[in-house]
Order: C-alpha cells, then structure tokens, then sequence
C-alpha cells in the first residue's frame, strides 16, 4: 500500500508542478469562462429567460443557470489538455518510464487521471468564487457538496480524453481531433440552454443534448451546487467513467511514437 500511496504522491507532484511552471494555462481556463459569464451572458440574458426548472425553486438570471455549464466547461478542457500532455509524454518517451513500474498500468492511469482532476478542481473553484463576487452566489454549503460532482465529472472528461489521445498517432493531429469533439460536446448540451429550449427548436436536436454525457455531467454539477442530487445524472456519468477508463486501459499502447519513429 506505501508504494501504491508514493506512485500517487509522486504523479500528483509531477502534474502539480508542470501546472506551476504553466502559469498561461490557470489563466486561459478563466477566460474562457469567464467571457461567457461577463460578457455572452449579458446580450443572451433578455433572450433567453430561464423558468422555473429543477434544481432551482424561483426564476433566475441565465447568468445563475449557466454557471454550472461554465464550470463544466473547465473540466472539459482540461481534460482535453491533460490528453495533450499525454500524447506529449508518449512522443517524448516520458509515459514509457513511467511504465517501467511494477505497479499495475491500470493504476498508474488511474493516477495521471486523478492528478488532471484535481487540478482541474482548484481552477473550477477559482471561476466559481469570481462567479460568486460577480453575484451568482448558490449556497455556501451547496459549493461543498458539489466537490464529488466535480470530480466524477473530472474524472469522467479525463478518461473521454486519455481514451481519444489513445488513437491519435501524432502530436499535429490532436488540435484538429480534439476540436472536433470539443465544441459538439459543450455545445450540443444543457450547459447554455435548458433541455425544454432545445425541445422548442428542433426534437433530434434535443435527444441528441439529451443523450450527451456532458449534459449529464453538467446537470449532476448544477443540482449538487443547490444541494441535491440527480440519480439519472450519477448513474450516467459512473457508467460513462468506469467505461472509457476500461477501454482506455485495454487500448493504451505507449508505443505508438516508438514504432512511428523506428519505422
């Protein structure tokens, strides 16, 4: 168990302090964000009123209903990024060295997925103290019992990322794959528009935001921060997570660059 523990302690340090020395990288989570919140936000409000809809008990601002989504939005992109910091490691040769370890491959995954949720969580809280300065302000102890949410949904995003880097051969390849998966997911979701909206527009359009992960994700953060909890929304996203870290484990293959190189 200690060296399961230092493994852990030793991949966390690593990830905390490439995060350090990326400074650029805490402030581009933000902006993103936060020009939705300050900025999008106040051209969509009188367009977009929110009724009264579950986990909220009175009208709100659409600056309040998109917050959550906004959150999401971080996670979602740092999990794209730690998938970049992956494929990076795998071309550098770093990934196989960490391999090299007699722990099991499934938990030195596990582990690089654990440390890129748990910096994603301290840029999440970061937006949402600005959000709360700025006046969106869900209860105090709604900020706590949103912590697990997050982090299912971290995790969840991580391992969507560390399983789509698996199939990506080169290092030029992945802005344009990850673009392609980015925005459908953020966008084909309930994190800008309530689900009841996109029924008003167009019916498949809703079932596919309906059917989206993400929106999964984006509703159990978004009731946990008003302190209740989404059943469908836990299962979907356990079910999502134990998935694609399964498939990410049988289809990691650190010698993708190796084999690329000698051929």
């Amino acid at each position: 168990m200690t060296a399961y523990l230092e493994c852990l302690r030793g991949i966390v340090l690593r990830e905390w302090l490439r995060f350090v020395q990326q400074r650029s990288r805490f402030l581009s989570a933000l902006v993103r964000p936060l020009l939705w919140l300050l900025v999008f936000a106040a051209g969509f409000r009188a367009a977009l009123g929110i009724a009264i809809i579950e986990p909220y008990d009175t009208y709100i601002t659409y600056e309040t209903y998109i917050v959550p989504g906004l959150a999401c939005m971080i996670l979602l992109f740092n999990g794209m990024q730690g998938s970049l910091s992956m494929v990076y490691d795998r071309e550098m040769g770093s990934m196989r060295v960490l391999l090299m370890s007699p722990l099991p491959r499934p938990f030195l995954l596990a582990a690089k997925l654990l440390a890129t949720s748990l910096l994603s969580l301290l840029q999440v809280y970061a937006f949402l103290g600005i959000a709360w300065l700025y006046g969106v302000q869900p209860p105090a102890w709604g900020l706590l019992c949103a912590l697990p949410a997050l982090l299912l949904a971290a995790l969840m995003l991580a391992a969507l990322g560390l399983l789509l880097s698996n199939g990506i051969r080169q290092l030029e390849n992945f802005a344009g794959v990850m673009n392609f998966v980015i925005f459908p997911l953020f966008f084909l979701s309930s994190a800008l528009y309530p689900l009841w909206k996109m029924r008003e527009a167009s019916e498949w359009l809703y079932w596919l935001c309906a059917l989206n992960p993400f929106s999964h994700a984006v509703e159990l953060v978004r009731f946990a921060l008003y302190e209740r909890l989404s059943f469908t929304a836990l299962l979907v996203c356990l079910g999502v997570t134990a998935l694609c870290s399964a498939l990410a484990v049988l289809t990691f293959n650190p010698q993708h660059a190796a084999l690329r190189r000698n051929a």
